[in-house]
């Protein structure tokens, strides 16, 4: 793939829209629903509408009515550009100044498109060229390579399966503080205990222990095996 191209001259907005549409489209192979693009950006259909309109007539995305939207290659390149400053602005806000990875996520939301390729770089220098944000997710390269490594839900596991907890999503501060004030964080290793009948929580044995974990926070939580 060809360089990320400076994101300067898109608005926010647009930047916004690539980045959920480039997050939506990963979950699956199939394009992005206007419905699922409206219930994660908060907005209304008709909003979403005149956005992907805008976004085509920009070359960002491709739109057939009623069978979704995908990013074009240079829709792409913008939603992995806003990509690597947040989860570069994320680990800077948690190495360098120490904020909680509760609290980065919303920080680097509101920095994310006031940074240049440049300072982007500067940061990468000066972090040691990371890989992975707080959270576990991989940050996009400056050449806009993004390497997604095989994980399953924590969830989908059954006892006796081991594994190493890699990734858990940042959208639910409180879900990360719950992890965080158990002595759990990517990188753990693990071992799947026992499973309640009736969609009830596993027991899990980390290093800090043995947690009941359940609900849409293993479903959440990834594990390479």
């Amino acid at each position: 793939m060809a360089a990320v191209s400076d994101t300067g001259g898109v608005s926010d907005a647009v930047q916004d829209y690539a980045k959920a549409i480039y997050s939506l489209h990963g979950r699956s192979d199939e394009p992005v629903s206007t419905s699922a693009l409206a219930e994660r950006m908060h907005v209304s259909a008709a909003s979403v509408s005149a956005m992907v309109k805008r976004l085509e007539s920009m070359g960002l995305v491709r739109h057939e009515p009623y069978h979704g939207v995908e990013l074009t290659p240079a829709g792409e390149r913008v939603a992995l550009e806003v990509m690597r400053h947040h989860r570069l602005l994320e680990l800077y806000l948690a190495e360098a100044l120490g904020m909680s990875w509760d609290r980065v996520h919303e920080e680097a939301e509101k920095l994310e498109h006031a940074i240049s390729p440049e300072l982007s770089a500067l940061i990468a220098d000066k972090l040691g060229h990371p890989t992975h944000d707080p959270h576990g997710d991989p940050i996009p390269t400056a050449d806009g390579e993004l390497v997604e490594a095989s994980s399953r839900p924590l969830g989908d596991l059954d006892p006796g399966e081991r594994g190493t907890f890699v990734r858990v999503s940042d959208a639910d501060p409180e879900m990360l503080r719950y992890l965080s004030e158990r002595g759990i964080a990517p990188g753990d290793r693990l071992e799947v205990l026992e499973r309640q009948p009736f969609d009830g929580p596993l027991l899990i044995r980390f290093g800090s222990g043995d947690h009941a974990l359940g609900g849409s926070l293993v479903r959440m939580m990834r594990v390479e095996i």
